[in-house]
């Protein structure tokens, strides 16, 4: 669990960045996810914009989204949101002390 400034933190490394993950009417998928996992290893820190009417239905694949993939929404607005998930091994994004 993040504390609030470790989400700040996130939030500003975040700000600049382009999502890399489309989620569309399909839903969640396993292809979605892998590609979301493989994304959440290399990069630590992923905006992901999903592309459903439905508010609703955008904030389950969102929330499913994360519990799929063991990461944490740090953020949310619109249709845009931004994940994080340490690496295992070597985490890039140091965040600071709760």
């Amino acid at each position: 669990m993040l504390s609030d400034a470790q989400r700040k933190h996130l939030r500003r490394l975040g700000h600049g960045r382009s999502p890399v993950v489309l989620i569309g009417n399909p839903g969640l998928g396993p292809n979605l996810v892998a590609e979301m996992d493989r994304a959440l290893t290399d990069h630590e820190l992923v905006k992901v914009r999903a592309r459903v009417g439905d508010r609703d239905l955008r904030d389950e694949l969102l929330a499913g989204l994360a519990a799929a993939t063991h990461s944490e929404m740090v953020q949310r607005i619109g249709h845009v949101a931004l994940y994080y998930r340490a690496h295992p091994e070597k985490p890039k994004i140091l965040l600071p002390d709760a």
